[in-house]
């Protein structure tokens, strides 16, 4: 699981600001689904060798009133499921009463703390960092966010002891595939876990290493091991508003990385709403294959079918790749065709292409349709090779391959899902320019050498 880094302070200290800069951004990610406030702000950050979800909160005060009080108490929440805090204070100004009362708040919290003082460009870190010492929280780190100056050194000190994450495999054969079920409040996720476990089976314990929000459990169907992963928690249908109300966007996010299939439960009763949209977009955006159940459908008329097919065919036309399956978790109907395609979606994701093959369809590819023109001058597609796999990367290398166009990238991406069969699962595309090895030679020349070159190559 990806560790948590909550950014805490007083307003107006660069929390936001360090947040952008964690996350590559320029705006913070913003989604509607519940937990998640206009104050409170996720990303998944990599910095160094460091991949974690960072977390951007609200200003901090003593007596809050109003909307203070909400994001005070969303702060708080940040704070308890976060492995770990930075407390961002302002190097210009000094200490002000303010950060006194958040050092205790994060004192009383019992969560390693960093002491980041921003805005120290351009000047001595000693004499920025000194007057900080007496908050009583340890060595203060100096940055500046604005200029992204220091912050790999104050990454590496608030991760360390945590060891990197490693990157994306090969799944081994033997090891269990991770599916991982996202989805709107009351859309039938919790439905559809226990007729996936079994109505009869009770979920007791959490694996090892799971947090309080999501649940891992090891099951297996059709001779192939899986762990579940939950997002929302599986309760008694007489709790289930209770969990919803906890339900966090961290671990979720969580989850997202750490599953190798997401399904994306929607509920066939209500609309395709930019909910959904957003949800099912970060799980796209992250590179995991995905699957879309919608859920309930035997509860709707044959009219409210069509309805909810148009919109899934406009709101999320962005994922043609991910097939959609029309279920009820409750009576099981539709639910073992959708885990077939579980399998072959993480199948496909994880599939291995030959190089020569790759070549064979990027040439069938532009025999059916040229790239085109770029600047008077033919784009000239060579030979592809796999670049990665889940998702699939295919690296494409030739003469102005970087110029490429948008709509025959997708085309190129198009042929090659077809070709493959990888279906599930997002597909990169990668295009990389040849350096032209008769540039140094050209340069050489004399302008005499060159205007007769020219004069010649025109009489041909």
């Amino acid at each position: 699981m990806l560790p948590v880094v909550a950014l805490v302070g007083r307003p107006n200290v660069g929390k936001s600001t360090l947040f952008n800069a964690l996350t590559g951004t320029s705006d913070a990610l913003v989604s509607d689904v519940p937990g998640l406030t206009r104050d409170r702000k996720y990303g998944y950050g990599r910095q160094s060798l460091h991949r974690f979800i960072v977390v951007d909160t609200g200003g901090l005060v003593e007596s809050p009133r109003g909307i203070e009080q909400l994001m005070a108490q969303q702060t708080q929440r940040a704070i308890d499921e976060a492995d770990r805090v930075v407390f961002l204070v302002d190097g210009q100004s000094g200490i002000e009463p303010s950060d006194r009362f958040v050092a205790d708040v994060l004192r009383k919290s019992g969560k390693p703390v960093t002491i980041a003082v921003n805005k120290c460009e351009g000047r001595d870190s000693e004499v920025a960092v000194s007057d900080f010492h007496g908050l009583g929280l340890g060595e203060p780190q100096s940055f500046s966010a604005a200029h992204r100056q220091g912050i790999d050194e104050l990454i590496d000190h608030v991760l360390a002891g945590i060891a990197p994450p490693a990157e994306d495999a090969v799944e081994d054969a033997a090891r269990a595939t991770r599916v991982c079920v996202v989805g709107r409040p009351n859309v039938g996720k919790s439905t559809l876990i226990n007729r996936l476990l079994g109505e009869e089976r009770m979920i007791a314990t959490d694996q090892p290493g799971t947090t309080r929000d999501t649940v891992h459990v090891p099951f297996e169907r059709d001779g192939q091991a899986y762990v579940l992963i939950d997002t929302a928690g599986v309760r008694r249908r007489a709790r289930i508003e209770e969990q919803l109300e906890k339900w966090s966007v961290i671990k979720t996010l969580q989850a997202i990385d750490d599953a190798n299939v997401v399904i994306g439960v929607l509920d066939a009763q209500e609309t395709v709403a930019e909910q959904d949209a957003t949800l099912l977009g970060i799980v796209a955006e992250r590179g995991r294959a995905m699957v879309i159940a919608v859920n309930k459908w035997d509860h709707v008329t044959q009219e409210h079918r069509d309805e909810i097919r148009s919109q899934i065919a406009l709101r999320l036309r962005f994922l043609d790749f991910a097939p959609v399956h029309f279920i009820s978790a409750l009576h099981g109907s539709g639910v073992g065709e959708m885990m077939q395609s579980v399998r072959e979606a993480h199948a496909a994701a994880v599939r291995e292409l030959p190089t020569p093959e790759l070549t064979r369809v990027l040439e069938a590819a532009i025999r059916q349709h040229q790239p085109p023109l770029v600047r008077g001058r033919r784009i000239r597609l060579r030979y592809a090779h796999q670049g990665g796999r889940n998702p699939p990367v295919i690296v494409v290398h030739g003469a102005q391959a970087a110029r490429t166009p948008e709509d025959y990238r997708r085309y190129l991406m198009n042929s090659y899902r077809e070709a493959f069969s990888l279906w599930g699962t997002p597909v990169r595309v990668e295009f990389r320019s040849e350096d032209n090895p008769f540039a140094s030679r050209r340069n050489k020349l004399t302008p005499r050498q060159r205007r007769t070159r020219q004069r010649d190559a025109s009489r041909r």
